[in-house]
Protein backbone atom coordinates (compact mmCIF):
# COMPACT_ATOMS: atom_id res chain seq x y z
CA UNK A 1 0.00 0.00 0.00
CA UNK A 2 1.18 3.25 -0.74
CA UNK A 3 1.55 5.99 1.72
CA UNK A 4 -1.67 7.13 2.82
CA UNK A 5 -0.36 10.78 4.27
CA UNK A 6 0.11 13.14 2.01
CA UNK A 7 1.43 16.86 2.52
CA UNK A 8 -2.22 17.82 4.32
CA UNK A 9 -3.46 14.45 6.01
CA UNK A 10 -4.81 12.01 4.24
CA UNK A 11 -7.47 12.35 1.45
CA UNK A 12 -9.30 10.74 -1.37
CA UNK A 13 -13.16 10.28 -2.27
CA UNK A 14 -15.51 9.89 0.09
CA UNK A 15 -16.71 6.36 0.70
CA UNK A 16 -14.30 5.06 -1.74
CA UNK A 17 -10.86 5.87 -0.99
CA UNK A 18 -11.26 7.30 2.18
CA UNK A 19 -14.01 4.73 3.94
CA UNK A 20 -15.76 4.76 7.34
CA UNK A 21 -13.35 1.81 8.15
CA UNK A 22 -10.73 3.62 7.26
CA UNK A 23 -11.17 6.98 9.78
CA UNK A 24 -12.00 4.39 12.31
CA UNK A 25 -8.86 3.17 12.04
CA UNK A 26 -6.90 5.77 11.45
CA UNK A 27 -8.37 7.66 15.11
CA UNK A 28 -7.81 4.32 16.92
CA UNK A 29 -4.30 3.80 15.33
CA UNK A 30 -2.99 7.40 15.94
CA UNK A 31 -4.90 7.11 19.78
CA UNK A 32 -2.33 4.39 20.49
CA UNK A 33 0.82 5.84 18.46
CA UNK A 34 0.30 8.83 21.06
CA UNK A 35 -0.22 7.25 23.74
CA UNK A 36 2.99 5.21 23.60
CA UNK A 37 4.80 8.46 22.46
CA UNK A 38 3.90 9.46 26.15
CA UNK A 39 1.73 12.43 24.88
CA UNK A 40 -0.97 11.06 27.29
CA UNK A 41 1.31 11.29 30.17
CA UNK A 42 -0.69 8.57 32.43
CA UNK A 43 -4.07 10.89 31.71
CA UNK A 44 -7.30 10.29 30.01
CA UNK A 45 -6.72 11.82 27.11
CA UNK A 46 -8.93 14.62 25.05
CA UNK A 47 -9.75 15.34 21.36
CA UNK A 48 -11.45 18.55 19.61
CA UNK A 49 -13.36 16.79 16.66
CA UNK A 50 -14.35 19.37 14.35
CA UNK A 51 -15.58 19.14 10.55
CA UNK A 52 -16.40 21.39 7.28
CA UNK A 53 -19.49 21.15 5.76
CA UNK A 54 -19.60 18.24 3.27
CA UNK A 55 -22.43 15.30 3.41
CA UNK A 56 -19.76 12.96 3.98
CA UNK A 57 -18.20 14.53 6.80
CA UNK A 58 -21.08 13.64 9.15
CA UNK A 59 -20.46 9.62 8.61
CA UNK A 60 -16.77 10.19 8.63
CA UNK A 61 -16.63 12.31 12.03
CA UNK A 62 -19.24 9.80 13.45
CA UNK A 63 -16.38 6.99 12.60
CA UNK A 64 -13.59 8.84 13.85
CA UNK A 65 -15.65 9.65 17.33
CA UNK A 66 -16.58 6.18 17.56
CA UNK A 67 -12.81 4.64 16.98
CA UNK A 68 -11.13 7.25 19.93
CA UNK A 69 -13.58 6.78 22.33
CA UNK A 70 -13.11 2.76 22.12
CA UNK A 71 -9.33 3.50 21.97
CA UNK A 72 -10.20 5.35 25.59
CA UNK A 73 -10.29 9.17 24.43
CA UNK A 74 -12.64 11.68 25.47
CA UNK A 75 -13.88 13.67 22.79
CA UNK A 76 -15.30 17.03 22.45
CA UNK A 77 -17.33 17.49 19.23
CA UNK A 78 -17.26 21.30 17.68
CA UNK A 79 -18.77 20.58 14.89
CA UNK A 80 -18.38 22.58 11.17
CA UNK A 81 -15.82 24.96 12.00
CA UNK A 82 -12.68 25.83 10.18
CA UNK A 83 -9.21 24.05 10.57
CA UNK A 84 -7.71 26.77 11.77
CA UNK A 85 -10.86 26.66 14.63
CA UNK A 86 -9.97 23.10 14.91
CA UNK A 87 -6.06 23.80 15.55
CA UNK A 88 -6.80 26.85 18.07
CA UNK A 89 -9.20 25.12 20.19
CA UNK A 90 -7.03 21.67 20.66
CA UNK A 91 -4.42 24.28 22.19
CA UNK A 92 -6.48 26.69 24.28
CA UNK A 93 -8.67 23.70 25.83
CA UNK A 94 -5.62 21.94 26.49
CA UNK A 95 -6.43 18.72 24.42
CA UNK A 96 -4.21 16.30 23.82
CA UNK A 97 -5.07 16.11 19.99
CA UNK A 98 -7.16 16.94 17.02
CA UNK A 99 -9.04 15.94 14.05
CA UNK A 100 -10.24 17.43 11.21
CA UNK A 101 -12.40 16.11 8.60
CA UNK A 102 -12.19 18.73 5.33
CA UNK A 103 -10.71 18.29 1.79
CA UNK A 104 -9.97 21.54 2.04
CA UNK A 105 -10.68 23.19 -1.78
CA UNK A 106 -10.86 20.23 -2.84
CA UNK A 107 -14.76 19.81 -4.67
CA UNK A 108 -17.26 18.04 -2.71
CA UNK A 109 -16.96 13.80 -3.59
CA UNK A 110 -13.77 14.21 -2.00
CA UNK A 111 -12.62 14.43 2.04
CA UNK A 112 -9.66 14.25 3.78
CA UNK A 113 -8.67 13.92 8.06
CA UNK A 114 -6.21 15.92 9.46
CA UNK A 115 -4.48 15.25 12.96
CA UNK A 116 -3.32 18.12 15.19
CA UNK A 117 -1.37 17.35 18.16
CA UNK A 118 -1.23 18.92 21.55
CA UNK A 119 -1.14 22.82 21.04
CA UNK A 120 -2.53 22.58 18.08
CA UNK A 121 0.19 21.58 15.80
CA UNK A 122 1.00 19.18 12.91
CA UNK A 123 1.87 15.96 13.56
CA UNK A 124 5.56 15.05 13.22
CA UNK A 125 6.27 12.76 10.33
CA UNK A 126 7.33 10.26 11.76
CA UNK A 127 4.23 9.89 14.15
CA UNK A 128 2.31 9.77 11.09
CA UNK A 129 4.36 7.00 9.43
CA UNK A 130 4.14 5.68 12.64
CA UNK A 131 0.15 5.92 13.10
CA UNK A 132 0.04 4.54 9.41
CA UNK A 133 2.02 1.24 10.21
CA UNK A 134 -0.18 0.33 13.32
CA UNK A 135 -3.09 0.97 11.36
CA UNK A 136 -1.72 -1.30 8.50
CA UNK A 137 -0.69 -4.04 10.88
CA UNK A 138 -4.66 -3.93 12.51
CA UNK A 139 -5.96 -4.45 8.56
CA UNK A 140 -3.62 -7.40 8.71
CA UNK A 141 -5.16 -8.86 11.48
CA UNK A 142 -2.81 -7.48 14.67
CA UNK A 143 -5.76 -6.80 17.59
CA UNK A 144 -6.11 -4.04 19.01
CA UNK A 145 -6.00 -3.19 23.04
CA UNK A 146 -9.62 -2.17 23.91
CA UNK A 147 -10.24 -0.62 27.59
CA UNK A 148 -13.62 -1.45 28.99
CA UNK A 149 -15.71 -0.36 32.03
CA UNK A 150 -14.90 3.31 32.72
CA UNK A 151 -11.84 3.41 30.31
CA UNK A 152 -13.39 3.72 27.39
CA UNK A 153 -13.86 8.04 26.16
CA UNK A 154 -16.58 9.72 26.59
CA UNK A 155 -18.50 12.10 23.51
CA UNK A 156 -19.92 15.36 24.23
CA UNK A 157 -20.31 18.57 21.93
CA UNK A 158 -18.70 21.37 22.57
CA UNK A 159 -20.99 24.30 21.19
CA UNK A 160 -18.70 26.95 22.94
CA UNK A 161 -16.04 26.29 20.30
CA UNK A 162 -17.49 29.13 18.17
CA UNK A 163 -17.73 31.65 20.22
CA UNK A 164 -13.69 31.15 21.61
CA UNK A 165 -12.85 30.83 18.04
CA UNK A 166 -14.69 34.79 17.33
CA UNK A 167 -13.41 35.73 20.82
CA UNK A 168 -9.96 35.03 20.07
CA UNK A 169 -9.78 35.67 16.33
CA UNK A 170 -11.23 39.97 17.46
CA UNK A 171 -8.46 40.00 20.05
CA UNK A 172 -6.14 39.53 17.61
CA UNK A 173 -7.21 42.77 15.60
CA UNK A 174 -4.88 46.07 15.68
CA UNK A 175 -7.06 47.78 15.34
CA UNK A 176 -11.42 48.25 14.51
CA UNK A 177 -12.98 47.87 10.60
CA UNK A 178 -15.59 50.46 11.05
CA UNK A 179 -16.24 51.84 7.71
CA UNK A 180 -15.37 49.34 5.31
CA UNK A 181 -17.79 47.93 3.53
CA UNK A 182 -16.56 43.94 2.18
CA UNK A 183 -18.02 41.36 0.64
CA UNK A 184 -17.32 37.25 1.96
CA UNK A 185 -17.23 34.43 -0.29
CA UNK A 186 -17.60 31.64 2.19
CA UNK A 187 -17.28 28.13 -0.36
CA UNK A 188 -20.25 26.93 1.36
CA UNK A 189 -17.72 25.74 3.70
CA UNK A 190 -16.46 25.59 7.12
CA UNK A 191 -16.38 29.28 7.87
CA UNK A 192 -19.97 29.91 6.95
CA UNK A 193 -20.81 31.03 10.29
CA UNK A 194 -17.80 32.34 11.99
CA UNK A 195 -16.24 34.65 9.59
CA UNK A 196 -19.04 36.79 8.52
CA UNK A 197 -19.88 37.13 12.41
CA UNK A 198 -16.09 38.11 13.44
CA UNK A 199 -16.11 41.05 10.49
CA UNK A 200 -19.29 42.42 11.91
CA UNK A 201 -18.42 42.28 15.36
CA UNK A 202 -15.24 44.01 13.93
CA UNK A 203 -17.27 46.72 12.96
CA UNK A 204 -17.13 46.13 8.74
CA UNK A 205 -20.08 46.10 6.77
CA UNK A 206 -20.53 42.84 5.43
CA UNK A 207 -21.95 41.37 2.40
CA UNK A 208 -21.31 37.31 2.50
CA UNK A 209 -21.51 34.86 -0.90
CA UNK A 210 -21.32 31.49 -0.56
CA UNK A 211 -22.28 31.18 2.99
CA UNK A 212 -25.40 28.66 2.35
CA UNK A 213 -23.93 25.22 3.14
CA UNK A 214 -26.38 22.21 1.85
CA UNK A 215 -23.51 19.29 2.11
CA UNK A 216 -23.10 19.28 -1.36
CA UNK A 217 -22.17 22.97 -2.26
CA UNK A 218 -19.07 22.95 -0.72
CA UNK A 219 -16.55 24.88 -3.26
CA UNK A 220 -18.45 24.84 -6.26
CA UNK A 221 -17.69 27.63 -8.47
CA UNK A 222 -17.32 29.88 -5.72
CA UNK A 223 -14.00 30.49 -2.69
CA UNK A 224 -10.93 30.86 -3.08
CA UNK A 225 -10.46 28.67 -6.43
CA UNK A 226 -13.71 30.88 -8.59
CA UNK A 227 -13.08 34.59 -8.26
CA UNK A 228 -15.35 35.43 -10.63
CA UNK A 229 -18.61 35.78 -8.50
CA UNK A 230 -16.31 37.92 -5.91
CA UNK A 231 -15.43 40.13 -7.97
CA UNK A 232 -18.83 40.72 -9.53
CA UNK A 233 -20.47 41.03 -6.16
CA UNK A 234 -17.87 43.70 -4.78
CA UNK A 235 -18.34 45.99 -7.62
CA UNK A 236 -22.12 45.31 -7.28
CA UNK A 237 -22.50 46.18 -4.13
CA UNK A 238 -19.59 48.96 -4.24
CA UNK A 239 -17.56 47.23 -1.26
CA UNK A 240 -13.81 48.32 -0.25
CA UNK A 241 -12.60 44.81 -0.66
CA UNK A 242 -13.45 41.34 -1.21
CA UNK A 243 -12.27 38.18 0.72
CA UNK A 244 -12.76 34.33 -0.38
CA UNK A 245 -12.14 31.64 1.83
CA UNK A 246 -11.78 27.78 0.94
CA UNK A 247 -14.04 24.90 1.83
CA UNK A 248 -11.49 24.78 5.21
CA UNK A 249 -11.03 28.83 5.14
CA UNK A 250 -7.46 27.79 6.14
CA UNK A 251 -6.61 30.37 3.13
CA UNK A 252 -7.35 34.05 1.73
CA UNK A 253 -7.39 35.67 -1.58
CA UNK A 254 -8.74 39.63 -2.02
CA UNK A 255 -10.74 41.51 -4.61
CA UNK A 256 -9.74 45.09 -4.81
CA UNK A 257 -12.66 47.83 -5.13
CA UNK A 258 -11.66 47.76 -8.69
CA UNK A 259 -12.84 43.78 -8.97
CA UNK A 260 -8.78 43.12 -9.57
CA UNK A 261 -7.31 40.03 -7.41
CA UNK A 262 -4.98 40.45 -4.92
CA UNK A 263 -2.91 37.13 -4.33
CA UNK A 264 -0.80 35.58 -1.46
CA UNK A 265 1.80 37.02 -2.40
CA UNK A 266 0.33 40.51 -1.93
CA UNK A 267 -1.38 39.90 1.22
CA UNK A 268 1.82 38.82 2.35
CA UNK A 269 3.68 42.05 1.43
CA UNK A 270 0.71 44.20 2.65
CA UNK A 271 0.93 42.41 6.11
CA UNK A 272 4.33 42.43 6.04
CA UNK A 273 4.90 46.15 6.45
CA UNK A 274 2.30 46.47 8.44
CA UNK A 275 3.90 43.82 10.64
CA UNK A 276 6.87 45.61 10.91
CA UNK A 277 5.50 48.85 11.20
CA UNK A 278 4.25 47.36 14.71
CA UNK A 279 7.54 45.74 15.08
CA UNK A 280 5.75 42.44 15.14
CA UNK A 281 7.45 41.15 12.13
CA UNK A 282 10.49 39.62 13.51
CA UNK A 283 14.02 39.34 12.40
CA UNK A 284 12.26 41.70 9.50
CA UNK A 285 11.75 37.87 7.62
CA UNK A 286 9.06 37.08 5.70
CA UNK A 287 9.11 33.24 4.84
CA UNK A 288 7.30 31.86 1.48
CA UNK A 289 7.85 28.95 -0.99
CA UNK A 290 10.16 29.22 -4.43
CA UNK A 291 6.73 29.62 -6.81
CA UNK A 292 6.28 33.18 -4.68
CA UNK A 293 6.42 35.97 -7.80
CA UNK A 294 9.71 37.57 -8.52
CA UNK A 295 7.89 40.88 -8.14
CA UNK A 296 7.02 39.56 -4.45
CA UNK A 297 11.04 38.88 -4.00
CA UNK A 298 12.09 42.46 -5.14
CA UNK A 299 9.40 44.09 -3.53
CA UNK A 300 10.85 42.77 0.21
CA UNK A 301 14.38 43.59 -1.17
CA UNK A 302 13.89 47.38 -1.31
CA UNK A 303 11.47 47.24 1.59
CA UNK A 304 14.42 45.83 3.63
CA UNK A 305 12.42 42.88 4.47
CA UNK A 306 14.66 39.51 4.08
CA UNK A 307 13.00 36.77 1.92
CA UNK A 308 13.25 33.01 2.78
CA UNK A 309 12.58 30.72 0.51
CA UNK A 310 11.65 27.09 0.80
CA UNK A 311 10.03 23.95 -1.11
CA UNK A 312 6.23 24.12 -2.18
CA UNK A 313 3.77 23.60 0.77
CA UNK A 314 2.91 25.30 3.31
CA UNK A 315 4.19 22.38 5.82
CA UNK A 316 7.97 23.82 4.65
CA UNK A 317 6.96 27.06 5.19
CA UNK A 318 5.66 26.34 9.13
CA UNK A 319 8.67 24.03 9.40
CA UNK A 320 11.09 26.67 8.57
CA UNK A 321 9.39 29.39 10.79
CA UNK A 322 9.35 27.49 13.75
CA UNK A 323 13.06 26.24 13.26
CA UNK A 324 13.92 30.00 12.99
CA UNK A 325 11.07 31.77 15.47
CA UNK A 326 9.72 33.79 12.11
CA UNK A 327 6.09 35.24 12.64
CA UNK A 328 5.04 35.25 9.18
CA UNK A 329 4.85 33.21 6.09
CA UNK A 330 2.81 32.02 3.03
CA UNK A 331 2.21 30.68 -0.18
CA UNK A 332 0.91 32.57 -3.06
CA UNK A 333 -2.50 30.31 -3.31
CA UNK A 334 -2.94 32.45 0.10
CA UNK A 335 -1.86 30.15 2.75
CA UNK A 336 -1.08 32.64 5.14
CA UNK A 337 0.61 31.84 8.30
CA UNK A 338 0.91 34.58 11.33
CA UNK A 339 2.54 32.36 14.24
CA UNK A 340 2.06 34.42 17.47
CA UNK A 341 -1.21 34.10 16.56
CA UNK A 342 -2.16 30.78 14.76
CA UNK A 343 -0.33 27.37 14.21
CA UNK A 344 -1.60 26.83 10.71
CA UNK A 345 -2.94 28.97 7.94
CA UNK A 346 -6.21 30.77 8.68
CA UNK A 347 -8.04 32.67 6.05
CA UNK A 348 -10.52 34.71 8.16
CA UNK A 349 -7.38 35.68 10.48
CA UNK A 350 -5.23 36.71 7.55
CA UNK A 351 -8.64 38.55 6.24
CA UNK A 352 -9.49 40.49 9.01
CA UNK A 353 -5.63 41.66 9.25
CA UNK A 354 -5.78 42.79 5.84
CA UNK A 355 -8.87 44.65 6.28
CA UNK A 356 -7.70 46.39 9.40
CA UNK A 357 -4.70 47.54 7.55
CA UNK A 358 -6.91 49.30 5.34
CA UNK A 359 -8.96 50.83 8.01
CA UNK A 360 -5.86 51.85 10.07
CA UNK A 361 -4.31 53.68 6.64
CA UNK A 362 -7.44 54.72 4.72
CA UNK A 363 -5.44 54.05 1.86
CA UNK A 364 -7.38 51.44 -0.43
CA UNK A 365 -6.42 47.42 -1.15
CA UNK A 366 -5.34 48.53 -4.91
CA UNK A 367 -2.80 51.22 -3.34
CA UNK A 368 -1.72 49.03 -0.78
CA UNK A 369 -1.22 45.79 -2.86
CA UNK A 370 0.77 48.32 -4.50
CA UNK A 371 4.00 47.41 -2.95
CA UNK A 372 4.66 44.63 -5.26
CA UNK A 373 3.92 44.22 -8.81
CA UNK A 374 3.26 40.78 -9.95
CA UNK A 375 5.34 40.11 -12.93
CA UNK A 376 3.88 37.85 -16.05
CA UNK A 377 4.50 34.18 -15.24
CA UNK A 378 4.44 31.23 -17.35
CA UNK A 379 3.84 27.65 -15.66
CA UNK A 380 3.37 24.35 -18.59
CA UNK A 381 3.07 20.99 -17.44
CA UNK A 382 5.48 18.99 -19.65
CA UNK A 383 4.07 15.48 -19.69
CA UNK A 384 5.81 11.81 -20.68
CA UNK A 385 9.13 12.35 -19.29
CA UNK A 386 11.70 11.10 -16.67
CA UNK A 387 11.21 13.85 -14.11
CA UNK A 388 14.06 12.24 -11.87
CA UNK A 389 16.75 13.49 -14.44
CA UNK A 390 15.43 16.79 -14.13
CA UNK A 391 18.70 17.82 -11.64
CA UNK A 392 21.12 15.53 -13.83
CA UNK A 393 20.65 16.46 -17.17
CA UNK A 394 23.30 18.28 -18.82
CA UNK A 395 21.58 19.30 -21.46
CA UNK A 396 18.67 20.73 -19.23
CA UNK A 397 20.99 22.75 -17.30
CA UNK A 398 22.06 24.42 -20.57
CA UNK A 399 19.43 25.34 -21.98
CA UNK A 400 18.00 26.65 -18.26
CA UNK A 401 21.60 29.10 -18.43
CA UNK A 402 20.94 29.88 -21.41
CA UNK A 403 16.71 30.99 -20.15
CA UNK A 404 18.93 33.13 -17.24
CA UNK A 405 20.87 34.77 -19.13
CA UNK A 406 18.40 36.40 -21.74
CA UNK A 407 16.02 36.94 -18.49
CA UNK A 408 18.65 39.05 -16.64
CA UNK A 409 17.71 40.19 -12.93
CA UNK A 410 14.16 41.05 -14.11
CA UNK A 411 13.38 37.29 -15.06
CA UNK A 412 13.40 33.76 -13.35
CA UNK A 413 13.27 30.13 -14.38
CA UNK A 414 12.39 27.19 -12.59
CA UNK A 415 11.93 23.81 -13.16
CA UNK A 416 10.36 21.40 -10.71
CA UNK A 417 9.51 17.77 -11.24
CA UNK A 418 5.67 16.72 -10.02
CA UNK A 419 6.14 15.19 -6.66
CA UNK A 420 2.43 12.92 -7.72
CA UNK A 421 2.35 12.76 -11.71
CA UNK A 422 4.86 11.70 -14.15
CA UNK A 423 5.63 15.36 -15.21
CA UNK A 424 8.18 18.45 -14.55
CA UNK A 425 6.61 21.99 -14.31
CA UNK A 426 8.52 24.85 -16.43
CA UNK A 427 7.68 28.03 -14.66
CA UNK A 428 9.04 31.24 -16.05
CA UNK A 429 8.66 34.73 -14.70
CA UNK A 430 9.58 37.93 -17.14
CA UNK A 431 8.88 41.70 -17.44
CA UNK A 432 7.11 41.11 -20.48
CA UNK A 433 4.49 38.48 -21.12
CA UNK A 434 5.44 37.83 -24.88
CA UNK A 435 9.20 36.76 -23.65
CA UNK A 436 7.63 34.96 -20.47
CA UNK A 437 6.11 33.02 -23.57
CA UNK A 438 8.54 32.22 -25.59
CA UNK A 439 10.97 31.55 -22.75
CA UNK A 440 8.74 28.65 -20.97
CA UNK A 441 7.82 27.14 -24.52
CA UNK A 442 11.67 27.16 -25.37
CA UNK A 443 12.27 25.37 -22.10
CA UNK A 444 9.10 22.97 -22.10
CA UNK A 445 10.58 21.85 -25.59
CA UNK A 446 14.42 21.15 -24.11
CA UNK A 447 12.38 19.26 -21.36
CA UNK A 448 10.96 16.77 -24.36
CA UNK A 449 14.42 16.50 -25.73
CA UNK A 450 16.06 16.04 -22.99
CA UNK A 451 13.78 13.97 -20.52
CA UNK A 452 11.54 12.69 -23.11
Amino acid sequence: MGRLFGTDGVRGVANADLTAEMALGLSVAAAHVLAEAGTFEGHKPTAVVGRDPRASGEFLEAAVVAGLASAGVDVLRVGVLPTPAVAHLTGALGADLGVMLSASHNAMPDNGIKFFARGGRKLADELEDRIEAVYDSHRHGEPWQRPTGAGVGRVRSYAEGFEQYVAHLLSVLPNRLDGLKIVLDEAHGAASGVSPEAFARAGAQVVTIGAEPDGLNINDGCGSTHLDQLKAAVLEHGADLGIAHDGDADRCLAVDHTGEEVDGDQILSVLALAMRERSALRSDTVVATVMSNLGFKLAMEREGIRLVQTAVGDRYVLEEMKEHGYALGGEQSGHVIILDHATTGDGTLTGLLLAARIAETGRTLRDLASVMQRLPQVLINVPDVDKSRVRTSVDLAAAVAEAERELGSTGRVLLRPSGTEPLVRVMVEAADIDQARAVAGRLADAVKSALG
